[in-house]
């Protein structure tokens, strides 16, 4: 039997999925990763510093300036539309099969596509508010702002977004191990599963089926019921739902 017809097998005798999925379920949107070789080699060319040193708290704190125009440069991709996994997880979703989408990224492409349970585990670019007053602002407000983005009431507007040195949502990531830990299929999308704590996530998985779909391997491979090194977009093209 074929990977595709095994993951379809799965899929159809399964009725609690949860989808746990990283940069890869984005690239195919036109999405780069920034932690990627190119990302990595133009981060220090144009800043003189990696990707993981620019988007994190201490960075924002002491470069804010800087911080903003690389985020809105590299982070914020407004026009991105979802393509064949986000529309597939949000099908799956609506005929009960799918219970909850945990995402590493922060694009909101899979709202977009339809889907309503969805956990940011790194927060999104499309909720900001204002580090003072706690005013929300939508994502226009950063993008059409000159420099640092300011509230009325003279704060600056930060994104909902979890910069390296700052912890997790503790309640997203409470839920997430709910949604993950009662699964009967784990499906691991997108993700080389090395970017902590997300990744130790699959460890609360006691269900039947984990499957991961990535281009390259992970150190999880072995644990895996299915592994299909593939483009997870052109993989959900293939699933009848």
């Amino acid at each position: 039997m074929s990977k595709l017809n095994q993951l379809q097998e799965i899929i159809d005798s399964s009725d609690n999925i949860v989808f746990f999925g990283g940069a890869g379920v984005s690239t195919e949107s036109g999405i780069p990763d920034f932690r990627s070789e190119n990302g990595i080699f133009e981060s220090l060319n144009k800043y003189g510093k990696t990707p993981e040193n620019i988007v994190s708290h201490s960075y924002y704190i002491d470069h804010t300036a800087e911080f903003f125009k690389y985020y809105k440069d590299n982070l914020v991709f407004k026009d991105a539309k979802p393509n064949p996994a986000h529309i597939a997880l949000a099908k799956l979703e609506e005929i009960g099969k799918l219970k909850a989408v945990v995402t590493q990224n922060i694009d909101g492409l899979h709202q977009k596509a339809g889907s309503k349970t969805v956990l940011e585990l790194h927060g999104s670019i499309h909720r900001n508010y204002c580090q003072i007053c706690g005013k929300q602002y939508e994502l226009n407000s950063v993008l059409e702002s000159d420099g640092i983005p300011k509230c009325e009431c003279g704060g600056t507007i930060k994104p909902d977004v979890v910069l390296y040195e700052e912890p997790l949502n503790s309640a997203v990531l409470n839920f997430s191990i709910d949604y993950i830990s009662n699964a009967d299929t784990l499906i691991v999308g997108g993700t080389s599963l090395v970017v902590y704590p997300a990744a130790s996530l699959i460890n609360y998985f006691n269900g039947k089926n984990l499957v991961l779909i990535n281009k390259s391997e992970t150190q999880y491979d072995n644990l895996a019921s299915l592994v299909i090194n593939d483009a997870i977009g052109e993989t959900f093209s293939q699933i009848k739902i």
